[in-house]
């Protein structure tokens, strides 16, 4: 098997862990500010939120991701911000307080970068 071909072959799992029961309940940090949504559900239905939702994912260890999961668009955003933990793992851990995400060595588009950046500076001001 080619290495490209056994980086794709690699799943990032969703973990079941013991977080709140209700994904509403738990306050978002990234989308109220960058999509003017305050829960999941409404991230759902606006095209700007779901694009971002890995972000939301990436930097609050508190959505429960597991009760979303049944979802392509959540599965997708997970996978995405699983793929920027394992690239920029030590940055991360530096400036976030949160559990690790699975290891995911997948491809990211560094086109995104900036969005990335920006994001961990607004949560790092803000939190």
């Amino acid at each position: 098997m080619s290495p490209l071909a056994l980086l794709f072959s690699i799943p990032c799992t969703l973990p079941m862990l013991n977080k709140p029961t209700s994904v509403s309940a738990t306050k978002l940090k990234l989308l109220p500010a960058y999509a003017g949504v305050d829960s999941i559900e409404d991230a759902l239905r606006m095209p700007r939120a779901l694009r971002l939702l890995w972000l939301e994912i990436l930097v609050n260890e508190r959505l429960d991701v597991p009760s979303w999961q049944h979802l392509p668009e959540v599965r997708e955003a997970y996978t995405k911000a699983c793929r920027w933990y394992t690239s920029y793992r030590s940055v991360l851990n530096a400036i976030l307080s949160r559990e690790s995400l699975p290891h995911d060595p997948g491809p990211i588009d560094f086109r995104e970068y900036r969005t990335f950046a920006e994001a961990l500076r607004f949560v790092t001001t803000q939190y």
